[in-house]
């Protein structure tokens, strides 16, 4: 009996969504945007020490693996050709750092999450050796001083973790974030994988000048000690799947050739939301919470806490773009702690049924600083507290209280946002699987006291890495012209409470984010040493 015949449809664009909690693949048709199907798989994280988070990398990419060969299955089922995937876009949780050896393709560690603190006494010896200190760093990077960031936790591996200086005297020791462990995997690993990042990624290292888009040979030396020697892979950025070899690309989803394009997640967003307009901005909530306002072809440096960090630059010869970032650590992850630690829901979906059973926090406030607090405060000695409890709290007031915390960290970064635009948003676009709680977005139009604004397809993270993959040179399957992109239907959340409400109860919250702070101290001393390690090619 002869097959049936396949769906003819217009070339399809992938997308990997790596994010902090789970991996998703996602299929789109590259004319119309459509979302065609999807796969998702929840991730690990493990938790060895007290501000210690860790996750397998070997995880994340078989999470990948799993994902892309579930979807093609649905496409299959949906009677759709997957040949007519011609590009693959990447988006991925960004500062989280892996080392692994380019001869076996073995993690020489766990991946060092973005939200680990082990690295503190790291950051304080750092800043009593550079030069000018904080402003040496952040005049060319955008960045503070941070166990955010990349750097520090490589300067931790090496310091720390035997195996990992061990392939770097050998010179075996290949560096990258989440991305660029990806793609070398992709593309081939051990056997002629690529290794490379973008410039979203680069930036979020504290090893990249963001004004010459280059590796920067000073941070490198003050990171490092005595010097880095910096080995840069002549390779080209897109990676193009070859049959011969064992990748996913030929095994899992077709055997012809495959573009890869890669975006941290957040610019990932920016690009989905269409947010290509200075001034235009987004915010996602995800395990943690991130706003990025377009300040186009200029790098804006913040006076109130913000980051400058690298929009997207969408191909070689393309423009660079920048943007301003509120960085909260927290966000999505407050659900799971309520869920896994304290194990008062059972699913990450049941908060909002608590918090609609109460309406209130009852004069119950949570900050939960567990990684201490980011923008704008960059305080990392502060821990997470609920306060304002008494015999009458219970845990419908905690869960509507820890709903309230994500909003009010929002309002925090908005606040700085406008004061150092100039010009106070009207409204907020916002992404992201948290924005599926009513709840949370009727209570943070409340506290913003602007409207809040949701696109009706949340998965723009998924959304922008595609767009960039289909619009990329070579592929040119997706228009990022204004004209030709479809239009979005949106769900707005208009402010239901009065200004003088919203003001008392975010002062309120204020008050509890000053007691959360000064609870943990860190004395250490860490000495440099000369290394020899490979950083990715810039595409």
């Amino acid at each position: 009996m002869a097959a049936a015949n396949k769906a003819v449809l217009g070339p399809l664009v992938g997308a990997v969504d790596q994010g902090t909690s789970s991996t998703r693949f996602l299929v789109f048709n590259s004319k119309t945007a459509e979302l065609l199907s999807h796969h998702q798989v929840e991730l690990k994280q493990e938790f060895p020490k007290e501000g210690w988070v860790e996750q397998d990398p070997k995880e994340i990419l078989n999470s990948v693996y799993e994902c892309i060969e579930k979807t093609c299955e649905k496409l299959g089922q949906l009677n759709i050709d997957i040949s007519n995937i011609k590009a693959i876009g990447v988006s991925n949780q960004r500062e989280t750092t892996v080392v692994w050896d380019k001869l076996t393709g073995e993690p020489l560690y766990n991946a060092v999450v973005w939200l680990d603190l082990r690295t503190q006494s790291t950051v304080e010896n750092l800043s009593k050796r550079i030069p000018g200190n904080n402003n040496f760093v952040k005049s060319k990077t955008g960045l503070p001083l941070s166990t955010y960031f990349s750097a520090v936790k490589l300067r931790w591996l090496l310091d720390n973790v035997r195996k990992v200086q061990k392939a770097v005297e050998e010179e075996r020791a290949l560096f990258g974030t989440v991305d660029s462990w990806l793609i070398w995997c992709l593309t081939g690993g051990a056997n002629g994988g690529v290794h490379c990042t973008d410039v979203t990624n680069a930036s979020r290292t504290m090893l990249f000048n963001i004004h010459s888009l280059e590796w920067d040979k000073e941070l490198c030396d003050v990171n490092w000690g005595n010097g880095l020697m910096e080995a840069i892979r002549e390779n080209q950025f897109y990676g193009s799947s070859k049959k011969e070899t064992n990748n996913f690309v030929s095994v899992t989803v077709l055997s012809c050739h495959v573009y890869f394009q890669c975006l941290g997640d957040q610019s990932a967003a920016l690009v989905g939301q269409m947010c290509f307009q200075d001034g235009q901005a987004k915010n996602t909530y995800g395990t943690g919470c991130f706003l990025l306002c377009n300040t186009g072809r200029k790098c804006v440096f913040s006076e109130h806490g913000l980051l400058t960090t690298v929009a997207y630059k969408l191909g070689r010869d393309k423009p660079v773009y920048y943007a301003l970032e509120g960085s909260v650590a927290i966000a999505g992850a407050v659900v799971r702690w309520l869920r896994d630690n304290l194990g008062i829901i059972k699913t990450s979906e049941e908060i909002e049924k608590l918090a609609k059973e109460v309406g209130t926090s009852y004069g119950c406030y949570f900050v939960p600083a567990f990684s201490g607090l980011y923008a704008p405060y960059w305080e990392p000695s502060a821990r997470g507290i609920i306060c304002g409890l008494t015999q009458f709290t219970n845990r419908c007031h905690i869960a509507f209280a820890a709903l309230e915390a994500v909003c009010f960290q929002t309002r925090e970064i908005l606040d700085a946002m406008n004061r150092d635009c100039g010009m106070p948003l009207r409204h907020l676009q916002v992404d992201g699987g948290m924005t599926n709680n009513k709840i949370l977005m009727q209570l943070q139009a409340d506290i913003l006291y602007i409207p809040v604004v949701k696109p009706s397809m949340p998965e723009t993270t998924a959304l922008g890495a595609a767009m960039a993959a289909g619009a990329a040179e070579g592929v040119g399957v997706w228009s990022l012209d204004p004209e030709d992109l479809s239009a979005v239907t949106v769900e707005r959340f208009e402010p239901q409470i009065n200004a003088e409400e919203s003001e008392i109860r975010y002062s309120t919250w204020k008050k509890a984010v000053m007691k959360s702070m000064g609870w943990v101290t860190t004395q250490s001393s860490e000495s440099g040493k000369n290394v020899f390690i490979i950083i990715a090619t810039l595409s």
